[in-house]
């Protein structure tokens, strides 16, 4: 949030977006109070959104980043901005998460959600479906950090939706699944219920995903935007919905549902790899500009949702198998992206070796199957190439790094900072040079 030192005397303002209604401005105003910070300056700015207002404040250099840090916190907290930015030097930095805990200020600010369908949607016309998925949403509104996922009562009707889908795709992930989702789907099988007769629940699905890559799930009422979607990969929490899709069009959706999100995300979210470049674009997203979010939503879309990898299969011939989510939970685009034609219209789809700085610009399709696929060589190399790309490619003017041990974040902005994460990885080389040479004295 801050990327200079406390004492620099930059030049200090936010951007604030406040709800349209009375006494939003004083309410704010009251917080900056609260915590003694003192504003030279405010100034109102037009905005689009006529539900919101959007105002610009200056605030005294003297004021300590501590202090201010606790007042955006609480305006974020409390609802009383709907965006808040800081302007500083040529930069504006958007607020971001701090802590795990931060991330439950996204839980009411989804897109989409619940029974609030378009008219254009397979379950538009059906009220029950509408009431069923808007039951379930409020579940996820009022869910918290820390506390036990509830579980859903599904349906004999949405158990047999997701029977459908389920026979379906594993008939064919032998042939078209990479090879890390077909030696992961087993376990899951086997320790979180990823059988045909029911839906799984998220929270045993969670557990599972702790052991084994530290990921974990978060129920959702909706579409998040996409900043606040890849602000929680940065603390290994996936945002996942619970409801299911309508039951008159089983193989379709038009926005992410449970089968989507566990049959799709959550397998490979159990790929160390896979989970690391994921954690990776979210720790880059994390006071990105808006710019630089919609290239790191390509760089995801293109990987983690319809990336393609290079196999060898038995006769060590190439292949290629999917790895991206949009794929795997898609039995028409998953056979279409793998064999290079479509059967029922014959369209052929292009290749293209990923390259994350052309991916990163490159537009997409949402309505209809993709007409050109990345393919990479494997998952720890598309892990590397990714680092490197957020690394150099992003102007962002500060670093960050994540604590597992207190699921925070740490803005790298100070030489103090530098010097403790240098000694971490000096303790880390002295681990390895330890083991290396305990390993070397066994082998003789």
């Amino acid at each position: 949030m801050f990327p200079s030192s406390p004492s620099s005397k930059a030049f200090r303002s936010l951007l604030m977006t406040l709800p349209h209604k009375v006494g939003s401005l004083k309410s704010s105003l009251d917080i900056f109070s609260k915590y003694s910070i003192n504003l030279t300056k405010i100034e109102s700015r037009p905005s689009k959104n006529k539900q919101v207002f959007d105002f610009v404040v200056d605030l005294d250099e003297s004021v300590e980043k501590e202090r201010l840090e606790k007042a955006i916190k609480e305006l974020v907290d409390t609802n009383s901005c709907e965006t808040i930015k800081f302007i500083g030097g040529n930069s504006e930095i958007p607020w971001f998460p701090r802590k795990i805990t931060d991330i439950d200020n996204f839980t009411r600010k989804c897109l989409e959600a619940g029974g609030e369908l378009t008219s254009d949607h397979p379950g538009f016309n059906d009220k029950e479906y509408r009431d069923r998925r808007k039951m379930i949403s409020e579940i996820a509104l009022n869910y918290k950090h820390g506390t036990p996922i509830p579980k859903i009562n599904y349906t004999k009707a949405e158990n047999q939706t997701w029977k459908i889908i389920y026979d379906k795709l594993t008939s064919v992930y032998p042939k078209y699944a990479c090879q890390q989702y077909n030696y992961l789907f087993p376990l899951f099988q086997q320790n979180c219920g990823f059988l045909g007769d029911a839906i799984p629940q998220l929270q045993d699905v969670n557990d599972f995903l702790v052991d084994v890559t530290g990921f974990k799930l978060r129920p959702v009422s909706g579409l998040l935007s996409a900043r606040d979607f890849l602000n929680g990969l940065a603390f290994r929490v996936f945002h996942s919905t619970q409801y299911i899709r309508h039951h008159s069009k089983p193989f379709y959706t038009p926005e992410p549902d449970v089968v989507h999100e566990l049959i799709g995300h959550s397998i490979m979210l159990a790929d160390p790899d896979f989970a690391d470049f994921s954690q990776t674009i979210g720790l880059a997203s994390l006071g990105a500009s808006d710019e630089e979010i919609e290239k790191l939503v390509r760089i995801y879309w293109y990987c983690l949702e319809f990336g393609l990898v290079k196999e060898k299969n038995a006769e060590g011939k190439s292949e290629l198998r999917a790895y991206g989510a949009g794929l795997l939970s898609s039995f028409g685009e998953l056979e279409y992206s793998c064999t290079g034609v479509d059967k029922e219209t014959g369209i052929k789809c292009e290749y293209r070796r990923f390259i994350p700085e052309e991916a990163a610009e490159r537009s997409y399709p949402i309505t209809c199957y993709q007409p050109m696929y990345y393919v990479v060589d494997g998952l720890e190399l598309c892990k590397e190439q990714i680092r490197s790309y957020v690394n150099n490619q992003l102007s962002r003017p500060f670093n960050v790094k994540y604590n597992p041990y207190t699921s925070s974040v740490e803005v790298l902005d100070t030489n103090e900072k530098l010097v403790a994460l240098s000694g971490t990885i000096q303790n880390n080389i002295e681990l390895l040079r330890s083991t290396l040479k305990k390993l070397n004295t066994f082998d003789d």
